[in-house]
């Protein structure tokens, strides 16, 4: 995460002044779950009955946290919108729920779920499918830990991912083809603020 936690520092204030709203780490992960589907497609599909239905748009729902209990509004069309846009319609979607304002519309047509189990120390979990989506990424808590870098240990800040996805329309080939897209764009994370910004 170190990418992506040096881009926050860097950027946090003129974001802000910019947007109206901090640069979180929730925009990062939506921008990379749809460059993730889009490589990996089979996880932007549904079965209905005995047919498969694939999805042609990038609607992502997310876990947000309130009084009574976690809510998942849906973020629309998040292949078209800037991170900026992304981290506001969080921020609105977290205000409109905690003050228990959420429609079952804006709950409604998700086609992938991001929850963020990190927020209250979890270190690593499985989450559970959103049917009748075929996947769900799970993020986790931020810690220091040894790796090896150039013949080095050092210390990164590292998070654990997990993904739970339907085995019914979803190999694992495609799963951890499909994590391996997120880490390397959170690794490299400048190319998701281009990302729909045209």
């Amino acid at each position: 995460m170190s990418a992506v936690i040096e881009l926050r520092r860097q950027g946090q204030e003129t974001f802000l002044s910019r947007h109206g709203v901090k640069l979180g780490f929730m925009g990062f992960f939506v921008k990379a779950v749809v460059h993730s589907l889009k490589q990996v497609p089979s996880l932007n599909a549904r079965i209905d009955g005995s047919d498969i239905v694939e999805h042609h748009y990038y609607d992502i729902g997310v876990a947000i946290n309130t009084a009574k209990g976690l809510m998942v509004p849906v973020l629309r069309d998040c292949d078209k919108h800037s991170l900026a846009r992304i981290e506001q319609d969080i921020a609105g979607y977290a205000d409109k729920a905690r003050a228990g304002k959420i429609t079952l519309e804006d709950l409604q047509g998700g086609v992938f779920t991001v929850s963020n189990g990190g927020v209250f120390g979890s270190m690593l979990s499985t989450p559970i499918l959103n049917s009748p989506q075929s996947g769900i990424l799970g993020m986790h808590a931020i810690q220091p830990r040894p790796v090896a870098r150039d013949g080095q240990v050092v210390i990164r800040p590292m998070m654990y991912l997990a993904l739970s996805y339907d085995h019914r329309l979803v190999d694992g080939r495609e799963a951890v083809t499909f994590l391996n897209q997120i880490k390397a764009s959170l690794e490299e994370p400048t190319q998701l603020l281009l990302d729909g910004m045209g």
